[in-house]
């Protein structure tokens, strides 16, 4: 597949200009690397999941660093956290040079600690997520958004299965000792058939004999490597009893696809699930517009328990709350409009648009506003709105 440039590529080279370091986080195979060698072609490359390299820097990091010309690329820097602390010291006898350490790493949480501590005010940290419909049109909710999917998508399902595999055996082992990768693996499956879903813990540990605990335990490890979309509620002092578990999504369409087993177009379009995975895209695309401009991730959604829900509450620049409906459906009506217009009410200045989020019909036919203050966007006309700054 021919290269296709990323959003986030304009931020990275300016953190480069600003920062000694600069670390590119996000879910394994997204494309970490091949953007920083895209970018970066002169820097030095050190994959740091080959155990040779890491019993040199676990036995002698100075020397290992000594032998490197900057800049170099570290990939997969999270089996090797400790070396930070080294690279501190060399940015440190030099701190105007910029741009000469990127790495790239695939479990956030514990890679933003070791960050924290040890490359405060030194490393410009990002996230890099599978591509966007904003990069390219082959994105769509059956093959989702992976780079080597969208390459070769006849080897859609073999992928997802070697994927897993490589999932499971490095990252999930390396982050706690799972004993049953099994029940892991069915733990993920069923968690694709909850996608979308208000976040029900003990409901996803009967089925799979497990305790409450581990089921928390093992959305952490999705969450940290950038597996799953977890939305939280959003609170702003309303007088009304609200929902406070978050909103469940695995981040990818094609993932998901595949562990509940579709294969194809035609049964993704008779498949009960379709509209939670018309959601959890539209969630996703939301998500990747905040990332690729480097910005802090931040999506809401609202439900009360008088019934009243709205998917989506996303901030905006202009300290605006755009309301969003996502709709599978490629017919919009007007009572689609109307739980987005009474939580308008409630809101009051802080609502800021209105959308009803649908698929584009082949018809071409264009809808008009469905209710008064109300738009009705197909996603490609969404995901334009959302790179805009308004």
């Amino acid at each position: 597949m021919q290269y296709i440039q990323r959003r986030l590529a304009s931020v990275l080279l300016d953190a480069a200009r600003h920062f000694p370091a600069v670390v590119v986080t996000g879910p394994r195979r997204a494309g970490k690397t091949t953007l920083l060698r895209r970018l970066f072609p002169k820097a030095r490359y050190v994959l740091l999941e080959d155990p040779d390299i890491q019993a040199r820097v676990r036995s002698d990091p100075r020397a290992f660093l000594d032998a490197l010309r900057p800049p170099v690329v570290f990939d997969e820097i999270q089996n090797t956290p400790e070396l930070l602390a080294y690279v501190r010291a060399v940015i440190d006898t030099g701190p105007r040079r910029m741009g000469q350490w990127l790495s790239t790493g695939s479990q956030e949480a514990p890679l933003m600690q070791g960050i924290s501590e040890s490359m405060a005010g030194r490393a410009a940290i990002l996230q890099l997520l599978p591509f966007s419909l904003a990069e390219t049109k082959k994105v769509n909710l059956l093959h989702g958004g992976f780079p080597e999917v969208l390459a070769r998508p006849k080897a859609r399902s073999l992928w997802f299965a070697s994927y897993l595999q490589t999932y499971l055996e490095r990252d999930v082992r390396a982050i706690t000792n799972v004993r049953d990768l099994a029940t892991f693996r069915r733990f993920l499956a069923l968690l694709a058939s909850r996608h979308g879903q208000i976040l029900n813990k003990t409901d996803l540990a009967a089925p799979l004999g497990v305790t409450v605990p581990t089921i928390g335990d093992w959305l952490h490890i999705l969450e940290i490597t950038g597996q799953v979309i977890l939305v939280p509620p959003y609170f702003e002092n309303f007088g009304k009893r609200l929902v406070k578990s978050p909103k469940v999504y695995l981040g990818d369409s094609g993932l998901a696809c595949y562990l509940l087993g579709l294969t194809s177009s035609a049964e993704l379009e008779r498949s009960p699930f379709l509209g939670p995975l018309f959601e959890g895209f539209v969630a996703a695309e939301i998500l990747k517009s905040q990332a690729d401009r480097g910005m802090r991730k931040e999506l809401y959604y609202f439900r009360d328990q008088q019934g009243l829900e709205v998917d989506f509450l996303v901030p905006r620049p202009n300290a605006k709350l755009w309301l969003v409906e996502a709709k599978a459906a490629k017919t919009v009506r007007p009572p689609m409009a109307s739980p987005l217009t009474s939580l308008q009410r409630a809101l009051q200045k802080r609502a800021g648009r209105l959308i009803v989020v649908h698929r584009k019909s082949r018809l071409q036919v264009p809808t008009a506003a469905i209710a008064s203050g109300v738009e009705a966007l197909d996603l490609e006309q969404f995901v334009g709105e959302l790179l805009a700054t308004r």
